[in-house]
């Protein structure tokens, strides 16, 4: 087995909550008593241009909410908290380590991706932000990954990825990366020591 060099790292749902998933979009529906079916069904047509940065927050929401100006984008980004039993130790005992490149490999929207990069000051332990916003890409596009491999200029055999989503962990898988489904601190460590890398948490 090839030495781990890099690892690629999802963020919503391992080391943060879902910037905008089903379940905080729904408290910010709620918190703005906004009807949930037609805002949910034009989500479906708007989200995908959005995350891929091909239209900004203030498009997104004219698209799906059609109010007057109010602080909506403020209230998702505040749905923006470190993930409870995430894997932020993880991250950080590894960034601190220097023993391998860190990438983030994440689908997210600009606003809140920036957002997100700031608030948790995610710079600190990322080398490189490969985001479907600056990139025009979104997992589990198979392109996406290439991409990275192109960028890092690693080979698949090389690299891990991590994330909480069976379809991304499968189109990572095919194309050679380690991919790890996560799902606790405890299964992830286990997860990287068998690629041979010491997370440096002792669960």
């Amino acid at each position: 087995m090839a030495e781990i060099s890099t690892i690629l790292w999802d963020v919503g749902g391992v080391l943060l909550t879902n910037g905008w998933d089903h379940v905080e979009r729904a408290a910010v529906l709620e918190q703005f008593a906004l009807d949930s079916v037609p805002f949910e069904q034009r989500h479906e047509i708007a989200n995908d241009p959005w995350e891929k940065g091909l239209m900004t927050g203030e498009q997104y929401l004219l698209q799906t909410v059609f109010y007057e100006p109010r602080p909506f984008l403020q209230a998702m980004k505040e749905r923006s908290v470190l993930l409870p039993g995430g894997a932020i130790r993880i991250l950080q005992e590894i960034a601190a380590s220097e023993e391998v490149e860190l990438a983030m490999l994440n689908n997210e929207a600009r606003e809140l991706n920036d957002y997100r990069i700031d608030h948790f000051e995610l710079g600190r332990y990322f080398d490189v932000f490969l985001s479907s916003c600056y990139l025009g890409l979104r997992k589990p596009d198979p392109k996406f990954f290439e991409l990275a491999l192109d960028v890092l200029q690693r080979d698949p055999e090389e690299v891990a990825f991590i994330d909480d989503r069976p379809g991304n962990c499968e189109a990572a898988q095919a194309l050679g990366i380690h991919a790890i489904r996560y799902q606790n601190e405890a299964q992830c460590v286990q997860a990287l020591e068998r690629l041979g890398l010491d997370a440096g948490v002792r669960t």
